[in-house]
């Protein structure tokens, strides 16, 4: 596969018993101790004997225990849920598992990350999802891996390099332990309609749990697209990303009921499986809603609410960064104004991409050095927003400030709200974009307005039985006024 330009021709793709934890209403994998296979709940091979069943909350657990994935549903095409209503330090490392963090680190610094020992992490894993944390992580590569042999036709080292592994034999080392068998024959086993074909960049599938409320998600980052680093037009999803020192280009578009395609134009496949993790963040695609709305779809203010908005998850963000900047850009300013100021900022610190005028596209966003550093008076900023903008900036690109995922929301609250200049608003929609499921903006005069509420505090109250889902309440809630 040859990895140079980005191309700007584009074509349609093809159509397209077990550990204490329990993980809302997600149904467990289902492995069969007479024929060592582990299948999804609505596999239609023929049913075992309820006393040779095992179940398990994650595919990797059943790996773990010494399972091997079914080839009729092939269950290893789900991704890892990030939902886990489990400990905290245990939702905290999943999450920063699933981002890359055990790629080049140790689980003993996964554990001090968390601010426990390698240890009590291993221990936790263990009692409740079945498996270590590096485990989890192999698994991971390896199932983007074999996504990569079904979907799209790679050469082995091209696989190999994209799921995060250093060599080939890393990877047939890993199919062997988990799928007992290799990536060339597992290959040649692919379904026909499997193989997603396009001109111009890689297509993956990028699959979720349905419903998606598609149209007002994607009309929410159209009304908020940063000119020259996002673009919406027909149904897609359009953004500027940098990978390992160079520019590539995303799209995203409604691909089936359930799952989006991913249109990947990159300068290298290197770690593709991080890319591919990152870009399902944007339309929150690991969000539980579905335990979401059961939960919400008896109050009365959100009920209607959630019925005519069926799908609607909260908004994420490729960036916490870039999205940080720009909703300190918003406070107190209009959506229009906001986009106004925050285009100025990158046509002056961003770096140019050519070529993509005919994609809307033309700049990669600013670093947080970069904002720290410049001069950004004549934006339009006042003279406090424009110290916050940069004390923020500087906080991150210092390390104090992690955006990382794997603060909880009380810390990264806290840790926001402490920067001159930023207060509650700006860090509970933050934390909102960033997946935290409880975010809650009390102070935003809209969510205030709509609860008929008078203040932050009679929000906060009133929003009590709407825990630990306030940031899906919240985004309905916006979308509806």
């Amino acid at each position: 596969m040859v990895v140079g330009q980005i191309r700007t021709s584009w074509a349609a793709a093809a159509p397209s018993r077990g550990p204490a934890c329990m993980m809302g209403a997600m149904e467990p994998f289902r492995a069969v101790v007479t024929t060592g296979i582990y299948c999804l709940p609505a596999c239609r091979g023929r049913g075992p004997r309820p006393e040779h069943v095992r179940n398990f909350q994650l595919a990797a657990a059943a790996e773990a225990a010494g399972y091997r994935a079914c080839l009729r549903c092939r269950p290893y095409r789900t991704d890892v849920p990030l939902t886990l209503a489990a400990s905290e330090p245990v939702s905290r490392a999943v999450r920063l598992i699933v981002d890359g963090f055990l790629d080049t680190r140790t689980e003993g610094e996964l554990g001090r990350r968390l601010g426990i020992s390698d240890r009590h992490l291993r221990r936790l894993f263990q009692a409740e999802l079945g498996l270590t944390p590096d485990q989890l992580a192999r698994s991971a590569r390896t199932h983007f891996a074999r996504r990569l042999l079904d979907e799209t036709d790679c050469e082995m080292d091209e696989v190999a390099l994209a799921a995060g592994f250093g060599s080939v034999r890393q990877l047939n080392r890993s199919f062997q332990a988990i799928f007992r068998d290799t990536p060339a024959s597992l290959r040649a086993k692919r379904r026909v309609h499997d193989r997603l074909v396009a001109d111009g960049g890689l297509v993956l599938r990028l699959p979720f749990s349905p419903p998606l409320a598609w149209d007002a998600m994607l009309a929410y980052y159209a009304a908020r697209a940063i000119a020259g680093v996002e673009h919406v037009t027909a149904g897609t999803y359009r953004r500027t990303v940098l990978v390992d020192g160079d520019a590539g280009v995303l799209e995203l578009s409604r691909g089936g009921a359930d799952h989006l395609i991913l249109r990947a134009h990159l300068p290298h496949w290197g770690g593709l499986v991080r890319i591919a993790q990152r870009a399902r963040r944007i339309f929150n695609l690991d969000a539980n809603a579905a335990e979401a709305d059961a939960q919400l779809a008896g109050d009365a203010r959100l009920g209607p609410l959630l019925a005519a908005r069926p799908g609607l998850r909260p908004p994420g963000t490729w960036d916490p960064f870039e999205t940080g900047v720009r909703t300190i850009i918003g406070q107190q300013v209009t959506v229009a104004g906001a986009g106004t100021i925050t285009a100025r900022l990158v046509e002056r610190l961003g770096t140019p991409v050519p070529g993509l005028a005919a994609m809307g596209l033309g700049h990669l966003f600013p670093s947080p050095a970069t904002i720290a550093d410049a001069d950004v008076a004549g934006l339009g900023l006042t003279t406090g927003r424009a110290r916050a903008l940069q004390g923020f900036a500087r906080a991150v690109a210092d390390g104090r400030l992690p955006l990382d995922r794997g603060s909880s929301l009380d810390e990264l609250v806290e840790g926001i709200s402490a920067l001159p200049g930023l207060g509650p608003w700006t860090a509970q929609y933050i934390a909102l974009r960033l997946g935290e499921p409880d975010a809650f903006p009390a102070t935003d005069l809209g969510v205030r307005r709509a609860m008929g509420v008078p203040g932050a505090r009679e929000a906060e109250v009133a929003a009590r039985p709407w825990r630990p889902w306030r940031a899906h309440a919240a985004a309905h809630i916006w979308l509806a006024h």
